[in-house]
């Protein structure tokens, strides 16, 4: 609903208040009705096949702000907490992976801490801010494997300029307890297992398998440009990744074709270098 032409929950924090827990309520009926489809499996000992692996740095040693800085220690304290509820987890076939199911809410009373959250247009404390690392690792994994990603959000804001981004721009996925979730489905006969550790000052993370994959994948980026509407940037650009079929020596062999993925569209937050990328 409507006000003046505001959303309801833009006018009010009661509204917005509400807003939120309806939609919290609305997620916990369908995991209660869809049961059965969330009900992983989990065990130490691991599936013999990898399909995918990467990690990602902990620290980012380009944000000046004292609060960044401490924020960011809270962000490895939170994910501490966190990965025993994802590491090891089965996916079976058939079954749908719910990175808010498996990890619940994030409170005080648990031990999370204040991380920097993304919402409505800036960067602010949270309790259990920086969950978002876990979930970007999962998205890219995800990606370079048969694992159908059903459910993903992108932040609707682009928060800080790039500093040596290893991925392409919009390859994350958000996460906000209980309804912005990362969900992924295992399609095929077989089963998946995520396996997620803390290394050193890196997140890392894997996703095995439960025979030898016969197919390898490549994500990349098209049409990545900055625009300008009205005074404000904005970034955009597709994701993509090319489907191998492997060979006998187990590397990519055949080019079986070329899947379309996502198209990003966020509000940029800062001056983009104009210099450096495609500007529209």
């Amino acid at each position: 609903m409507k006000y003046k032409g505001r959303l309801l929950s833009e006018v009010s924090p009661l509204f917005y208040f509400i807003r939120v827990w309806q939609k919290r309520l609305f997620r916990c009926i369908q995991w209660l009705v869809h049961f059965n489809k969330y009900r992983l499996g989990a065990s130490d000992e691991k599936l013999p096949y990898r399909y995918a692996r990467h990690s990602s740095k902990l620290m980012r040693d380009h944000l000046d702000d004292p609060r960044y800085a401490q924020w960011q220690i809270n962000k490895v304290k939170n994910l501490q907490l966190a990965l025993p509820h994802i590491n090891n987890v089965l996916i079976p076939s058939g079954k749908r992976f719910s990175f808010c199911k498996l990890v619940g809410r994030p409170t005080r009373k648990k031990g999370y801490l204040e991380g920097m959250e993304l919402s409505r247009g800036r960067a602010k404390p949270g309790i259990g801010g920086g969950l978002c690392q876990l979930s970007n690792l999962l998205n890219w994994l995800a990606w370079h494997t048969p694992l159908h990603v059903i459910e993903r959000s992108l932040h609707s804001f682009d928060p800080f300029p790039d500093s040596n981004r290893v991925l392409p721009f919009g390859s994350g996925a958000a996460i906000f307890w209980n309804y912005v979730d990362l969900q992924f489905h295992n399609p095929t006969n077989e089963t998946f297992q995520i396996s997620v550790w803390i290394d050193g000052d890196s997140l890392r993370g894997e996703i095995r398998f439960s025979k030898p994959p016969i197919f390898e994948y490549h994500v990349f980026e098209k049409n990545h440009y900055f625009t300008k509407l009205n005074d404000q940037w904005f970034r955009s650009n597709e994701i993509w990744r090319n489907v191998y079929e492997k060979g006998k020596n187990g590397k990519p062999q055949k080019l079986i074709g070329e899947e379309f993925l996502v198209k990003n569209f966020s509000r940029v937050c800062y001056e983009p270098d104009v210099t450096r990328h495609e500007c529209r």
